[in-house]
């Protein structure tokens, strides 16, 4: 590989690398991408979607969001609708066999995921397959032919199906045949790289296998975290309450946005949205250095995601919304107005020269007690950057809107 091929190929894994969770092997992806530039012929990028729920939440855009990184970088984007393995369901995670879902149920799903993901993907630039085309075919012999590639002994590694075995729960025979007719996807499509969600590192490494068998070059498997919820404890779920979906109004993904946790901020900008990994870690060491209020980063936060399902129009109106519904509660409308000329200060002198506080150590008490509020948001940060409109209270009755 020449310099300049590796360089463009280190620059590719600049951005693939990103948010990663984990890349097997690595190695193997940068000599995939290596002979993909050298021979001008992009990778397959596949990523099975079995449609068990109608509607897509932010969690299920961490590695849709994965994808269009790749189609950015020139490569093909191949997703497999498992109309035909959904019926069965993935036994991932799973202390219990899946309820089977009717052809009807499945295709009703299939329908709303392809409305859903085209606001995250290139329509131009993604295939979609059903796998019912090349499985619903199948003969006994070819199924059989297909199970003798994989072994009990590797089945029972799994996690969820060793624990099943050793509780005595029951495990279906054809929950041994998902892992295996999702690996023969990879057969089928000729798979370079195959994504999934941590969970899915089983099905992906029996993917790579699979491959193997069929005398074909393995594919990489590519996982992505499992984002967690608004509670930013429990994996985003639609039954636990904690989700962003794709299709919430503006206004309700904007304050779904600012509920999350302070400490999942940069985690979801990683992870949701298109803001480059250096403006990313700037707002880190502000937030961490106080120059930075984790509510401004969350409205940013906010604003991103509306513009990218919705629109920026939209993303404006929500913001403006809230701000006056939520973040102006309890404030009068009558409030002194202080002209400033410098944004950034130290909020006990600020404070006390504004005689808000009686001195600057009251003024740090004040603030370590969560008497002090900005728009109505306590404020822990003593090294502040004012804003036209901001608005500063003490305690229950003292206020200042600063005017730049």
């Amino acid at each position: 590989m020449d310099n300049s091929i590796k360089t463009q190929v280190m620059r590719q894994m600049e951005l693939i690398e990103r948010g990663v969770a984990e890349i097997i092997p690595r190695e193997e992806l940068i000599q995939k991408l290596g002979k993909s530039i050298s021979t001008d012929k992009p990778l397959r990028i596949k990523l099975g979607l079995d449609p068990t729920a109608p509607d897509i939440h932010l969690g299920h855009t961490v590695v849709l969001n994965k994808l269009r990184q790749f189609q950015d970088l020139g490569h093909e984007v191949h997703l497999i609708i498992g109309d035909f393995t959904g019926r069965i369901g993935d036994p991932s995670g799973k202390s219990e066999t899946r309820k089977q879902l009717t052809e009807e149920e499945v295709m009703f799903n299939a329908r709303t995921y392809q409305e859903q993901i085209y606001k995250v993907l290139d329509r131009e630039k993604t295939v979609i397959h059903f796998n019912s085309k090349w499985l619903m075919p199948m003969q006994l012999a070819d199924v059989l032919t297909l199970a003798a590639k994989h072994t009990v002994a590797r089945m029972m590694e799994r996690d969820d199906f060793e624990k099943r075995y050793k509780e005595g729960l029951p495990i279906g025979i054809h929950e041994f045949m998902y892992p295996l007719m999702q690996g023969y996807d990879s057969v089928v499509l000729e798979a370079d790289v195959e994504m999934g969600g941590t969970d899915q590192k089983f099905n992906l490494l029996v993917g790579r296998q699979l491959l193997k068998e069929y005398g074909q070059e393995p594919q990489i498997a590519l996982t992505m975290p499992i984002l967690e919820g608004t509670d930013g404890v429990q994996k985003m779920s639609k039954s636990l309450g904690n989700y962003i979906g794709v299709s919430d109004e503006p206004y309700e993904m904007f304050g779904k946005t600012m509920s999350i946790p302070d400490e999942m901020i940069v985690r979801y900008f990683e992870l949701l949205t298109r803001v480059s990994m250096d403006e990313i870690k700037t707002m880190q060491t502000e937030m961490e250095g106080g120059s930075l209020n984790p509510r401004d980063a969350k409205i940013r936060l906010a604003m991103e995601l509306i513009t990218m399902y919705h629109s920026e129009a939209e993303a404006v109106a929500a913001r403006d919304k809230f701000q006056l519904v939520f973040s102006n509660r309890d404030i009068p409308d009558d409030i002194p107005e202080l002209k400033v000329n410098e944004r950034e200060v130290w909020l006990p002198k600020f404070l006390s020269e504004n005689r808000l506080v009686d001195s600057t150590s009251d003024g740090k008490r004040m603030i370590k007690q969560g008497g002090v509020k900005i728009n109505g948001e306590k404020v822990s940060a003593e090294n502040i950057v004012l804003e036209d409109g901001m608005v500063l209270q003490v305690g229950k009755r003292r206020f200042i809107k600063v005017l730049l």
